[in-house]
């Protein structure tokens, strides 16, 4: 059978069934309320309940809709923001890395809220403030990084620090910087900006500390971190003797110096440019007798130009012992043009003048130093040679300038 021709049977015979109800007895219905008073049958009363029912039922759904509607406009408007924030967000990271710091400042801030990256943005913008120069906008983006996102402190920390070092506020910087590390005592990245600082405040005593760290953590190339830890050293030792020397009382102390020289890394004070280092400090003391020595057992174990310069130039506290010790040298190094240089000073300190003449001339023979012609120029100036003397002299200056081989006039004294 058809479904709706059952429906339609089913209402035909509902309905035949409610006229013989009705036509059996129309029964009676009285409402009373205060001053009102309604009275009606019962059929009618049922019908108004039921189009009550239906009235209520409608009221309701366009209520809902109408709700509904609301809800909707307000979620789209909320998307639509959110979209417009993401797309701002990229359009303002796109300008920061181009450089277009005023774009960036004014996507990033104004996306910041709806954002789902406030802090990046904050950050960013904080950053290219900065850059235009505007310090105290750069650290009101700051502060609101740090109000609206709860656990960014170490990011918000080290923006902040890079900002200071890049405004030269190093003590501001610094001071940070001990903050994040008592946060994060391990991170990299705070570690590498604890480097540059210590670096541009000259604090080699601290950067000494740091400098395990640096290694361990792999902060820095491992030549980089070799590199800046003899560059360390080698300042620790020139602010001990600069310390020393205006610290004079009488004599002086060269106490600050060794205390340096002994807690040093053991590979560094076999390094032959840390010992030169050192022995130049101690000669800027006056300690020459203690440079003296360090440098003489310094070339018994391991032999270097360097060194032996500077023994060449040392008084110690013996000089016709330190001329021997030199000589000795000489009978496994016959050829070494810088321990000739050497020996030359030695025996100018020994008062033997023509020994002297005798090793600038055998070093000159090896290799053609500039340091050999002067010592050989002012020696024989000072035995009354002076056209010899004047000859070295330009040949100093002729090796120094590398002139080009060219004719010259002939002397008139020798064509005499």
């Amino acid at each position: 059978m058809n479904f709706y021709a059952l429906v339609l049977l089913i209402s035909l015979a509902i309905g035949v069934a409610l006229g013989f109800l009705v036509q059996l007895d129309a029964g009676y219905v009285r409402v009373s309320w205060l001053n009102w008073l309604v009275e009606t049958n019962v059929w009618i009363a049922f019908a108004l309940l039921i189009g009550f029912y239906f009235a209520l039922h409608y009221l309701f759904r366009t209520l809902s809709t109408t709700l509904a509607v609301r809800a909707g406009w307000r979620q789209w408007r909320k998307k639509r923001k959110y979209s417009r924030a993401q797309q701002n967000t990229i359009r303002g990271l796109l300008h920061y890395a181009e450089g277009n710091w005023k774009q960036a400042q004014k996507f990033l801030s104004g996306s910041a809220e709806q954002s789902d990256t406030p802090l990046i943005n904050y950050l960013a913008s904080a950053q290219a403030a900065n850059e235009l120069g505007n310090e105290k906008e750069s650290d009101l983006f700051l502060k609101k990084a740090f109000d609206n996102t709860p656990g960014g402190d170490v990011a918000i920390g080290v923006t902040q620090a890079q900002l200071q070092l890049a405004r030269g506020q190093l003590e501001q910087c610094l001071s940070t910087l001990l903050n994040l590390r008592k946060k994060t005592p391990h991170h990299p990245f705070v570690l590498k900006l604890l480097q540059q600082v210590y670096t541009r405040l000259n604090d080699w005593q601290k950067m000494s500390e740091i400098l395990p760290e640096l290694r361990k953590y792999k902060v820095l190339k491992d030549d980089e971190v070799e590199k800046l830890e003899l560059e360390t050293w080698l300042n620790l030792l020139r602010q001990a003797c600069d310390e020393a020397l205006r610290a004079r009382k009488g004599e002086f102390n060269s106490e600050p110096l060794n205390a340096i020289w002994d807690r040093m890394p053991a590979n560094l004070r076999k390094n032959p440019h840390v010992i030169y280092a050192y022995a130049s400090q101690l000669m800027r003391l006056g300690a020459g007798g203690q440079a003296e020595t360090l440098l003489r057992k310094a070339l018994k174990q391991h032999w270097s130009d360097i060194l032996i310069d500077l023994y060449g130039q040392i008084a110690g506290a013996n000089v016709a012992e330190q001329l021997l010790a030199a000589e000795h040298w000489l009978k496994e190094r016959p050829n070494d043009a810088s321990l000739l240089l050497a020996l030359g000073r030695l025996s100018l300190r020994n008062e033997r003048w023509s020994k002297a003449k005798e090793y600038f001339e055998a070093s000159l023979k090896l290799k053609r130093r500039r340091e050999t012609y002067y010592e050989l120029a002012r020696l024989l100036a000072a035995m009354d040679q002076p056209q010899a003397s004047n000859e070295y002299f330009i040949q100093a200056l002729h090796d120094s300038a590398k002139l080009p081989d060219l004719p010259s006039p002939k002397s008139q004294r020798r064509s005499a």
